[in-house]
């Protein structure tokens, strides 16, 4: 589908009613790419722009840092910095994530037969080449999630090609759950386990259950874990010890459990093994 070239005027209009319906948008130039950032903000040594509807740390009003420059203020908009921009643009982008949107990008007509089989009927808008499905609701951005489908809502923007036709329908689970990762599966402990004060004793602290639910905890905790896991597993295996690594109650069977927790989240039996020893050296063990 050809578009005819608009000039400078209209896609300002353009840019100026989308930004009064609350979409952050910025000028696109040949290529469908933004414009790069000025040499005061050239390799974001600015400080870059965190939110997409206000100026960050960077106090350049140019539209620098691609979609991070999309902006619903019409005083930025057609102030005479963007003007040099809109003066060479070829056409508008938005920031879905920043209306509260996503966009499904289907390039080619075999992704759209698989989008009307398998997600549920949305807005669609025509593009050169496919379409783009409009969800409400914001969502991780990812490329090539399947052949010919990318996703664009939080930190990306989406090319203005027009309103599109039809209701908008509520992002649905099988939308986000194209961009989720399917976990490593767990690999078996490869490694002896370090010895340490296991046996199988009688637990002195209070009754059986404690121990259970001690191992219980540790293993949450590493699971948990969205940043530093070695530092969180390291931590784990101390607690664990430091409470039950005297009294001789800790088994085989308990100490595969925790290397199991820490594998899930992508530790290698040689880390499970070296914070193990080093649990063990530190409370003396």
């Amino acid at each position: 589908m050809t578009r005819p070239t608009l000039i400078r005027g209209e896609w300002l209009s353009i840019a100026l009613s989308l930004a009064a319906l609350g979409v952050p948008v910025l000028p696109l130039r040949a290529g469908k790419v933004p414009f790069g950032n000025c040499r005061r903000c050239a390799n974001n040594v600015c400080g870059g722009r965190p939110n997409m509807k206000t100026v960050g740390p960077c106090i350049c009003l140019a539209p620098c840092h691609g979609w991070a420059a999309a902006t619903t203020d019409p005083d930025i908009l057609t102030s005479r910095v963007w003007a040099r921009a809109w003066r060479d643009a070829a056409g508008v982008a938005y920031h879905p994530g920043g209306a509260g949107l996503t966009v499904v990008d289907l390039d080619s007509a075999d992704a759209i037969a698989w989008a009307d089989a398998n997600l549920p009927a949305t807005r669609a808008v025509r593009t050169t080449r496919g379409e783009h499905w409009l969800y409400q609701g914001v969502m991780p951005s990812a490329n090539a999630v399947r052949p010919g489908v990318d996703i664009k809502s939080a930190m990306a923007y989406a090319r203005w090609v027009g309103p599109g036709t039809g209701p908008l329908t509520a992002l649905p689970d099988a939308v986000r759950a194209l961009v989720v990762k399917e976990p490593a599966p767990v690999r078996p402990v490869a490694v002896t386990v370090p010895p340490g004060p296991t046996g199988g004793g009688r637990c002195p602290h209070r009754s059986p259950v404690y121990l259970e639910r001690g191992i219980a905890m540790a293993e949450q905790r590493i699971t948990a874990a969205s940043c530093a896991v070695h530092t969180t597993v390291y931590a784990a295996f101390l607690a664990v010890l430091a409470t039950h690594g005297h009294c001789g109650c800790l088994t085989e069977a308990h100490t595969a459990r925790l290397f199991a927790a820490a594998q899930a989240k992508g530790e290698t039996p040689r880390h499970c093994a070296d914070a193990w020893t080093n649990a063990l050296t530190k409370l003396g063990l």
